[in-house]
């Protein structure tokens, strides 16, 4: 690959102008074409509506701005059933209202009784029209894996995040959502558990520092909107990338 990118015409990046200055500025002199296009699922969005086949955006719809916590690992990953059982502990304990992308197999794994304990203000579904919950007023904090496409959503809907990575480039997106940009928190030691999981919903969805965090997310989520305007940076340098293919 590192043979590969020293010949390319452009590098190309799904990220926006002023994310990260400093990566920028070492990329920029190391390659004379070093284009941000993204967020792509805003300058290119997805033709067609997504089916919202399991009703997630009408529950949303009966709960206050910023009070929902959106649980979701990603179509890949499933915590293992220790970590599993501790987030659901925790959401039980923490009073908060959830929407819980779950895959099927995984349900057998929660504390028994827990779905029917917490129906009245917990909604656990097999898939979630992602995009259309994070955008949606209700939802407070994205419990996430930190998978790019997932970050750079959460990004451009202005939802701070609470992250438990896992693998590859995960961890390095959740130090930098916690430490560089500040729009989020990592569970304490980097598993899940039953008080992380009440400690971090409850930074996030009340008291000071939820609004602080939920403040830095805003400005980022108006910084995606400006570089895909039609002269903002990213859609200047897709056009620019068009020249190239």
């Amino acid at each position: 690959m590192g043979q590969s990118v020293a010949k390319a015409a452009a590098v190309l990046v799904n990220t926006f102008e002023g994310l990260d200055p400093t990566i920028d500025a070492v990329f920029s002199a190391s390659f004379s074409e070093y284009l941000h296009i993204g967020p792509l699922h805003l300058l290119v969005p997805p033709a067609g509506l997504t089916p919202d086949t399991h009703h997630c955006l009408p529950w949303l719809d009966r709960h206050a701005p910023a009070t929902v916590a959106y649980v979701s690992f990603g179509s890949v990953m499933t915590p293992q059933p220790a970590e599993l059982a501790a987030l659901a502990e925790g959401l039980e304990a923490s009073g908060a209202a959830f929407l819980w992308s779950l895959k099927d197999h995984a349900r057998e794994l929660l504390p028994p009784g827990f779905l029917d304990r917490t129906k009245e203000r917990g909604l656990a579904v097999s898939w979630a029209p992602q995009l259309d919950v994070l955008r949606h007023a209700a939802v407070g904090a994205f419990v996430t894996h930190c998978g790019w496409n997932s970050v750079l959503e959460a990004m451009t809907a202005g939802v701070p995040m609470v992250c438990r990575p896992f693998f590859g480039d995960q961890r390095m997106n959740a130090r930098s959502v916690s430490l560089a940009w500040k729009i989020g928190v990592e569970f304490e030691g980097g598993a899940i558990t039953k008080e992380g999981v009440t400690r971090a919903l409850d930074t996030v969805l009340k008291g000071e520092e939820g609004k602080r965090l939920r403040a830095t997310a805003c400005e980022l989520q108006a910084m995606t909107t400006r570089a895909v305007q039609p002269q903002g940076s990213s859609s200047v340098n897709f056009k620019r990338l068009m020249q190239f293919v």
